[in-house]
């Protein structure tokens, strides 16, 4: 069952990055993210009175409460830094870097959660390097060398802070029921995101944001909260190094949209990047 919420995460996460990049294309992209955490949260505390789990929050531990708070913190880090990177470049690069995460997740996964590696995984880690770095390379159109690369800058600090949070969700989600888990991290990313926002004095551009983007930032925030539900179940009744290279097939999803809604083409050399990475993808499920 756990596989049929991993590919569900997968699905939804996919959604989310163009439907977010259509929602912060107007709007200061740390602006779009506390916005889009609330919608999250109003989700995942709901899910958590439908199963009824909010009778179980006194039983949750110290050390698993702060493991939680610690990947909640890792994740408000990663979405400020990926939708910045969104903001600053395409939807076709920014994606592959996030999801190179998935490298150093289970690199963290053999050191710190024992997962024992297989000779298809090392294959499959050759493989998605290659694939994201022929994802980020310049068209072969482009000769200028003028090129804006601020966006990889965000993009590999997304990525850092992505592979921290799926080790520490994991280590805090164990013996609590998922969507709790999920309900109590998303208040220390609105938190994050809310308190940078605030400093930055930002808030007051929320009268400014037109009709359009407010509809894609809350679609990109339900999204979201699907994502995480399904994510996190899965989880906790799976192997990390299997789950996340599972959910960062939404990757392909991403593409799809991309293409289909911002006119985004792939050049030859990121297409076959992204058949690199998706042949990678299959190989660490092995």
């Amino acid at each position: 069952m756990w596989l049929l919420y991993a590919f569900g995460s997968a699905l939804f996460a996919g959604m989310t990055s163009v439907l977010a990049k259509i929602g912060v294309k107007n709007t200061d992209s740390n602006l779009a993210t506390a916005l889009r955490t609330v919608i999250v949260l109003l989700f995942s505390w709901m899910m958590v009175f439908v199963v009824g789990s909010q009778y179980t929050i006194d039983t949750i531990s110290t050390y698993s409460l702060i493991f939680l708070i610690l990947s909640g913190a890792a994740t408000g880090a990663s979405w400020l830094c990926y939708f910045k990177a969104l903001q600053l470049g395409t939807v076709n690069k920014v994606t592959p870097v996030d999801k190179s995460s998935t490298i150093l997740t289970i690199f963290l996964a053999f050191i710190i959660l024992g997962e024992v590696p297989t000779v298809w995984m090392w294959c499959g880690i050759i493989l998605l390097a290659a694939g994201t770095y022929l994802m980020i390379q310049r068209k072969e159109s482009d000769t200028t060398g003028t090129e804006n690369r601020s966006w990889l800058f965000y993009a590999v600090l997304s990525a850092i802070f992505a592979a921290l949070t799926s080790i520490l969700g994991k280590i805090g989600i164990q013996g609590i029921e998922s969507n709790l888990g999920t309900a109590i991290r998303t208040i220390v990313v609105l938190v994050i995101a809310w308190g940078i926002v605030l400093f930055q004095k930002k808030h007051v551009l929320i009268k400014n944001i037109d009709k359009k983007s407010w509809i894609f930032i809350a679609l990109s925030g339900l999204a979201t909260g699907l994502s995480w539900l399904c994510y996190y179940r899965a989880l906790q009744e799976g192997k990390t190094s299997v789950v996340v290279p599972i959910d960062k097939l939404s990757i392909v999803v991403t593409i799809a949209f991309s293409y289909l809604f911002l006119k985004e083409k792939l050049s030859r050399k990121a297409f076959a990047g992204l058949l690199f990475v998706i042949s990678g993808t299959i190989m660490l499920l092995f």
